[in-house]
């Protein structure tokens, strides 16, 4: 709206002026202006306000030795000026009008504190006493044990960690801050993460505040700093397009590797007989099993044998096609159906068998969280190395690190890592 009524004023002539509002745009968003904050101060957004109509400036006075027709320097500086005051005067009325509806309780987030210590109890008296975050603290979540003065808090408790996704929905709650509480962080970590599918945003305060410095993306509730958790991947708008992309190049790639696919399963049959898809249970998104299918390299003995056996690559009973499969990583290209119905993705942590998940799920920390995302052809412990007989503990952490990080980029990234690998025929 700023940018519209600053042109609307200036009537800028050169076409490059899109661009110039385009590089501010792109630059205010790289600074943190455009999400959604506590506190809103238009003398803390200044220097960033600054710094982007210059960038755009100076990007338009660059252009200028090039391309013909741009506006005078007097001009440019003109419209510059121009667009910072009137992207002043509408974010200062656009702050007003937010305060000031936080104030009425027009806006209010229904929001619950982890940590009914001091630090928790400090947070819930500022919320209540200022209204100005459009925060509504209800109550707290904490161990029952220490608690012996809960009657001096502002707020009930509400119960205990281990309900702690069944009271969100309880409370209808929108936002959660962590403070300092009555549990280990460990297992804390694996709470929060129970609350990845709920829309709920995540404030932490973090250890040794008192030293922490603040920066664009920290919050702050009068002088205590918030760090809000990135969005659980699935929030994430471009997750719904990971999905696109991978059901439209699954099935590209099925037509176009068609060839391929049925030299692969000529060969199979014409070594091994019959039974050219090898079909096995794996477990994908949300714990729930599916059938990955691959070129059968090896005929196993029975289902026992194919559920519990862990790798057949030093089988004396493999033979030089499936040794050949493996290496290039052909057994799995039937994988791409299982991409294109859903079962899976094209990156993400590689599924396994029941059996060694219950196993693995007993000893290694946060392994079942891998499955809050679909398994992957191909992942980020892959691409370091981290398969067959490898650390299931590294390979636990190297997944969970992908899915707290996940970007399209990130996923681009793994699939080049994957090609490469693929040429060098270091596959299973």
């Amino acid at each position: 709206m700023a940018f519209v009524l600053a042109s609307a004023i200036t009537l800028p002539t050169s076409p490059t002026h899109l661009l110039v509002l385009l590089i501010t745009l792109i630059t205010l968003s790289m600074a943190g202006l455009y999400r959604s904050r506590l506190k809103l101060s238009l003398l803390d957004d200044l220097p960033y306000l600054i710094a982007a109509v210059v960038a755009g400036l100076a990007l338009k006075v660059s252009l200028s030795t090039f391309v013909p027709g741009i506006d005078p320097p007097l001009e440019q500086v003109e419209h510059v000026t121009v667009l910072l005051l009137v992207v002043i005067v509408v974010r200062s009325i656009a702050y007003a009008i937010v305060r000031g509806a936080r104030r009425r309780g027009w806006v209010r987030h229904r929001t619950m504190v982890l940590g009914a210590g001091v630090i928790g109890t400090r947070i819930t008296h500022a919320l209540l006493d200022d209204r100005r975050y459009g925060l509504e603290p209800v109550g707290f979540v904490d161990a029952a044990c220490g608690l012996d003065k809960m009657h001096l808090r502002p707020l009930p408790l509400l119960g205990d960690y281990d309900r702690l996704g069944q009271l969100i929905r309880e409370h209808l709650i929108r936002d959660v801050i962590v403070a300092f509480g009555g549990t280990r962080e460990n297992a804390l970590v694996d709470m929060l993460r129970t609350c990845d599918r709920l829309d709920v945003e995540v404030f932490v305060v973090p250890r040794l505040f008192e030293l922490h410095n603040t920066h664009r993306d920290t919050d702050e509730v009068q002088g205590i700093p918030l760090v809000r958790l990135r969005r659980a991947t699935f929030r994430s708008p471009w997750w719904a397009v990971k999905r696109l992309v991978d059901a439209a190049v699954a099935a590209v790639a099925l037509v176009l590797l068609s060839p391929i696919l049925a030299i692969c399963a000529l060969a199979v049959r014409l070594e091994g007989g019959p039974g050219i898809i090898f079909r096995q249970q794996r477990v994908g998104i949300d714990n729930r099993p599916f059938e990955v299918l691959k070129f059968r390299s090896l005929k196993p003995v029975d289902e026992a044998e194919s559920q519990t056996n862990w790798n057949i690559k030093h089988d004396d009973r493999l033979g030089r096609l499936g040794r050949l499969l493996r290496a290039s990583s052909l057994d799995e290209l039937p994988q791409l159906w299982n991409i294109l119905r859903g079962d899976m993705s094209l990156v993400g942590p590689r599924p396994e068998r029941p059996h060694f998940v219950e196993k693995f799920s007993s000893y290694i920390p946060r392994y079942v969280t891998r499955h809050r995302v679909p398994a992957g052809l191909t992942g980020w412990a892959q691409v370091h190395g981290l398969r067959g007989d490898t650390s299931i503990e590294e390979r636990a952490r190297y997944d969970n690190y992908y899915i707290e990080n996940w970007s399209p980029w990130l996923d681009l990234k793994i699939i080049l890592m994957t090609v490469g690998q693929v040429v060098r025929r270091q596959g299973g």
